[in-house]
Formats: structure tokens, C-alpha cells, sequence
């Protein structure tokens, strides 16, 4: 099909009376002669090929995974209305003020269901069993525990609105949802219908975002679901592209851009955003990944290597904080093997060269931040404590 003669779906009325949009199924082939599509989708392939490449170079890059998981956990919250900053997600639960620990955990259930997600992989594609196995991790202890997690809806939902009355987007109704979801699997694993896999994840995310087949955490997850195709399929070799950062930054056009989907038939719009939002993101995380290496080049030559005989515990330490950045006294000792004198006085020695900074204030129990390198992974939008 060529995506100008796309149909995204009609509006029918249920039998209680509401207008509910009903998506036509995707699990088919898709076509376009449209040389500003063409052009946007070689610039992105190239910047996921460039983001690749670094990332097979860059030593223990594996390190680096942990802080993009919680950076994307982070921004995708945020949209949601949480507002937990990085440095706050990677603290323990006890160090959290009590009014910030529902942020706190949405957040972290957020890295729990990426990593659960990313692992299976190993055993089954991504598919509704996959989908349905994180949505019950996303939504464990935190709002929305109420609303059947792990399982595809048996209500209506809607988006916007005080009531579906007034809503601005009423997604299909539930008994639709299992053979929509069924199409848009078929359409996942589809390996004849000769659609590139950047154009697939974009068309995936519409159609998943359209269907919206679990009562709450529908958002969150159908941008998880972006990464993990990217992965099965190896388009990433690493998880280090997450889009969430670039949708809040673009939250108006993002909306936006789905709703012409839905209104206007306007599939070509949607890909020409979502390409962009793949480009611009796997640029910054290029950047992130060079001024990373940067970072640890400059501080190992200019402060690791000058420790005398502390230099082995010290390079265990500053490794230790590239997936650790925020680090205790008893955290030190053990990723060091050093008694707790021995951690102090080598804890003492990151602060005064300026690698760590103490953000506690207290006499026991301290926390000792790298926030140099936190920084690296701050979003744009983020206010900083």
C-alpha cells in the first residue's frame, strides 16, 4: 500500500452510545515515492550506523547502558506527570523523601520493565506476551496498580478529558483490542512486507498508541516498545537510543502528529516526525558516548594515574562510577574490597580532585555523587535539584 491511499481507521459508535475510533489493521506492505521520506530515513539509518560504530569502540560500553535506561525512565515518566530527576532514580527507596517515593518508583518499575524486556528477548520476540509482562512490572506499587496489570483492558479507556464525554481521543473498544493486537504482532515479525525497520518501529508506535490496549501506562510503554524492536532486530546493537527525551522537548508535535494520523489520514507526517526523532537522538547519543570517553580519558591521565599506590583501588573506584555515579561509603568498600578506612581516605581523595561531590551533608550515612558525569545525562528539560 502506498501511504498516500493509507485509511487510518473509522469512527463507530458503541453500544452505549460513545464515537470511538477504530484503526484499520497495519499487517500489510508499505510503499511511498517521496524523496524527503527517502532522504530522512538514510540520515537516520547513517546516525544509528555512526551511534553503532562508537558504541563497538567505546571499552565496557555495557557500563554506560545502565545511565541511558534511567535517563529514558526518567524523561518517559515525566510525561506522565512524574517528577523524579536522575540523580533521585538512582538513589535507594530509604533515601528518598517519603512524598517523592510513588515518582521514585514509577521511575525505577520503568528501568525494571526495559531490562525484564531486554532479557527476554533471549527466549521470546517482542509480542503481546512480552508487552504484557512488562506493563505488570511498569505498573507494580505505583498509580494505576488497580487497573489489571498484565492484562490487555475489558473497558473503555479514553485520552483527555474529565469523563469520556469530553474526551479528546477514545481509542477502540475492548473486544477489538485482542485481534488488533494480534494484526499489529503479525505486522512486528512480518518479514515480507518489505518495510524498513525504522519505518516499521514508527508505524508500530502509532498503531500501538492508537489501539492504547492496557487501561493505563499505554504511553510509557509504547516508547520502551521503540528500543526493544530496534534491538531484536539489530538496527541497535546496544540499548543506548531511547526517545522519550526528544517527544517531551516536542510534546505539542508529538500529540500533534498522531492525532493527523488519526484525523487526516496523514501517515507521511508521522514518519517524517518520528524520523527526525530518531536522527536528532541518535546524534546526542553519539555526543553523550564521546564526551563520556572524553571525561574518563582526561580524569584517568590527570588524576587516576598520579595516585602512587592507591592507583589500582582508585581505577576499581572511578569504574565502579560509570554505572554507580551516586556511591555510599559501604557501596565503595565492596566494589573496592577495601576496609571502610581505607574507602574513606580514598573517597576523601575523588572529592578533593573534584571527581566526587558529598550531596548529603551528613556525618554518617553520606552519599557521594559523580556529577560531572550525571550531567552528561540530564535532559534538556530537567530541573536540577
Amino acid at each position: 500500500m502506498d501511504i498516500k491511499d493509507y485509511k487510518s481507521g473509522v469512527h463507530l459508535t458503541s453500544p452505549e452510545g460513545y464515537k470511538y475510533f477504530m484503526p484499520e489493521k497495519v499487517n500489510h506492505s508499505f510503499t511511498w515515492n517521496d524523496s524527503k521520506l527517502n532522504e530522512l530515513l538514510e540520515q537516520a539509518s547513517l546516525k544509528l550506523g555512526e551511534l553503532n560504530t562508537i558504541a563497538r569502540f567505546v571499552p565496557d560500553v555495557d557500563m554506560y547502558i545502565k545511565m541511558h535506561v534511567y535517563k529514558e525512565a526518567v524523561v518517559s515518566s515525566r510525561i506522565e506527570g512524574t517528577q523524579t530527576h536522575i540523580g533521585e532514580a538512582l538513589l535507594n527507596i530509604k533515601d528518598i523523601n517519603p512524598e517523592n517515593r510513588n515518582d521514585w518508583q514509577e521511575v525505577n518499575n520503568y528501568v525494571n520493565a526495559m531490562n525484564h524486556s531486554l532479557d527476554r528477548l533471549s527466549a521470546i520476540p517482542l509480542s503481546s506476551k512480552l508487552l504484557k509482562e512488562a506493563h505488570k512490572r511498569l505498573m507494580q506499587s505505583v498509580r494505576g496498580q488497580n487497573k489489571t496489570p498484565g492484562h490487555f483492558r475489558t473497558s473503555q479507556n479514553w485520552i483527555g478529558g474529565a469523563s469520556i464525554t469530553d474526551a479528546v481521543f477514545i481509542p477502540p473498544v475492548h473486544f477489538e483490542v485482542n485481534s488488533l493486537m494480534g494484526d499489529l504482532e503479525q505486522f512486528l515479525h512480518n518479514q515480507y512486507a518489505g518495510v524498513p525497520h525504522i519505518i516499521k518501529a514508527a508505524i508500530t508506535h502509532y498503531q500501538f498508541e492508537t489501539i492504547h490496549p492496557f487501561l493505563d501506562g499505554n504511553g510509557r510503554l509504547g516508547r520502551l516498545m521503540v528500543t526493544i524492536y530496534l534491538v531484536e532486530n539489530k538496527v541497535l546493537d546496544k540499548p543506548l537510543l531511547y526517545l522519550s527525551d526528544f517527544f517531551e522537548r516536542n510534546k505539542g508535535l508529538y500529540y500533534d502528529n498522531l492525532t493527523l494520523v488519526r484525523q487526516k489520514n496523514d501517515m507521511r507526517q508521522w514518519l517524517l516526525f518520528f524520523l527526525v526523532a530518531i536522527k536528532e537522538t541518535a546524534t546526542k547519543a553519539v555526543d553523550t558516548l564521546q564526551k563520556i570517553i572524553k571525561l574518563k580519558n582526561s580524569t584517568e591521565k590527570n588524576v587516576i594515574f598520579n595516585m602512587g599506590r592507591k592507583i589500582k583501588s582508585a581505577q576499581l573506584l572511578y569504574d565502579y562510577l560509570f554505572s554507580n555515579p551516586i556511591v555510599s561509603l559501604a557501596e565503595a568498600s565492596q566494589a573496592c574490597s577495601l576496609s571502610s578506612k581505607a574507602t574513606g581516605d580514598l573517597i576523601n581523595d575523588f572529592v578533593k580532585t573534584g571527581i566526587l561531590k558529598e550531596i548529603t551533608g551528613f556525618q554518617r550515612n553520606r552519599l557521594f555523587a559523580y556529577d560531572v558525569y550525571l550531567n552528561l545525562f540530564e535532559p534538556e528539560t530537567s530541573p536540577r535539584p
